[in-house]
């Protein structure tokens, strides 16, 4: 990996080096050696900063198949298969994901349950409030989260560290040939003809491109903007038209409560599920104030790499990011951006609501970087289409780091082969109202 020299021309100029970015270099080169039609130096990936600089290398890592949404189920359930095809290297742990939930939102997960299972993905699920305390008393002895009624357990699924699974990923690039251009940012796409002909970089380098991927994360809007296309997406909705932004923002609360990792192991020793819990129970901090009257949402998991308990809590929308140019070229990626004390009570009192050993434990949150900025679409579901005739939009809306198989789905697209699994999340779902089905979850991506 080197921040020079960039390449005069090139097939494939792939914009960001994340998870998608990455992922999507790997598999193309992959796919074009097998063809025999070219291979890794007909690509280069251009990095603004260095591979996993932004929300792929401080991500909480967490992979899980809970979805409401059929066409998100099945996606991750081919993005699993790509997880447990080299968990070493991506330093990915198989321990499978725990959704416990509220009341309302039992027949959603029923749902969820039943189309997990037709896909042949194992998971388990139990209904009612005793059942679902036994059950999870059953992994947790000190089990007392109150406000829950079922608990879906997928067997599959679990959590990978952020960078080792980056610089595997590059690893992976680098050995088929793939130049990963470093410190390079990209001010400019050239558009002529209808198609991106030139990707200029802050230094005045003009890259002739046969093809662009746009691969860059919560800075894909940009891209969107240097391709001059629309602001504002219109979307049919029971009939009606209703006009929305095209992207907006959500700041992700994530940190780490700072224990060993080990004292979250489960009755039997050993590292537990991901835990989800979204609950309707009031939540108190120690002194009995109340922090949240309604529902609340938190994740977590013992994590060697972030080395305690570590997860997060329901996002908040804010402003453009990319304005404050005084932090970024492209906006803050700072997580100082986002978290605050408010979070850190809310989340330690959650834990501590879940299970007696978090009790008393508050002071010990983590002031240590953590969380982002999310760009999110219209429906907060991920846009996978070409736009300007050769710009490949990969917009994952946030869902990102769990998706790693999306890179070879878009590989294969890229060489020609429509994929069925990316067909329901082309932009053009908007105006023809395909839209993804709506839960009762307090997250804005379940």
């Amino acid at each position: 990996m080197s921040s020079v020299p960039v390449p005069e021309s090139v097939r494939y100029c792939i914009v960001g080096a994340g998870i998608h970015g990455l992922s999507t270099a790997w598999h193309l080169a992959s796919e074009l050696r097998a063809r025999g039609t070219g291979d890794g130096s007909d690509i280069v990936v251009l990095e603004k900063s260095h591979a996993g600089a932004g929300p792929s290398g401080i991500a909480c890592g967490v992979v899980r198949n809970n979805y409401f949404q059929p066409a998100m189920r099945e996606l991750m359930a081919h993005s699993v298969q790509v997880w447990e095809s080299d968990p070493e290297a991506f330093e990915y742990h198989p321990v499978g994901y725990l959704q416990i939930s509220y009341e309302e939102m039992r027949s959603d997960v029923a749902t969820i349950a039943a189309q997990q299972e037709a896909i042949g993905y194992e998971s388990v699920f139990v209904e009612g409030e005793q059942e679902t305390a036994d059950y999870m008393r059953g992994i947790f002895a000190d089990w007392r989260c109150t406000g829950v009624t079922s608990v879906l357990h997928e067997k599959k699924g679990g959590y990978a560290h952020n960078m080792a699974t980056v610089n595997a990923l590059l690893a992976k690039v680098e050995a088929e040939g793939v130049n990963v251009v470093t410190d390079t940012l990209v001010t400019e796409l050239v558009v002529d003809g209808g198609a991106v002909t030139h990707v200029v970089t802050h230094r005045g380098e003009a890259i002739a491109v046969d093809n662009v991927v746009a691969a860059a994360g919560p800075w894909v809007p940009k891209l969107w903007e240097m391709l001059d296309l629309p602001d504002t997406t219109d979307i049919l909705v029971d009939g009606e038209v209703i006009t929305q932004p095209t992207w907006k923002f959500w700041a992700l609360q994530e940190g780490t409560l700072d224990v060993d990792p080990g004292y979250l192991m489960n009755n039997e020793g050993t590292m537990p599920p991901v835990v989800h819990v979204d609950a309707d129970a009031p939540l108190h901090d120690e002194d009995g104030k109340l922090l949240v009257d309604g529902k609340w949402g938190v994740y977590y998991k013992p994590d060697f790499n972030f080395g305690g308990v570590q997860g997060g809590y329901m996002p908040y929308p804010v402003e453009r990011p990319w304005r404050d140019v005084a932090i970024d070229p492209y906006g803050p990626s700072s997580p100082d951006f986002v978290v605050g004390e408010d979070f850190r009570a809310v989340w330690a009192s959650a834990l501590s609501h879940c299970q007696e050993r978090f009790e008393g434990k508050a002071s010990l949150m983590s002031h240590a970087p953590s969380g982002g900025i999310g760009a999110f679409t219209p429906d907060s579901f991920p846009v996978f289409d070409t736009f300007c005739d050769n710009v490949y939009v990969i917009a994952d809306s946030n869902h990102g780091f769990k998706m790693i198989g999306v890179g070879a789905l878009v590989a294969k697209e890229l060489v020609g082969e429509t994929q069925s699994l990316l067909e329901p999340f082309r932009y053009s779902r908007y105006a023809a109202g395909r839209l993804h089905p709506l839960s009762n979850s307090p997250y804005p991506w379940s």
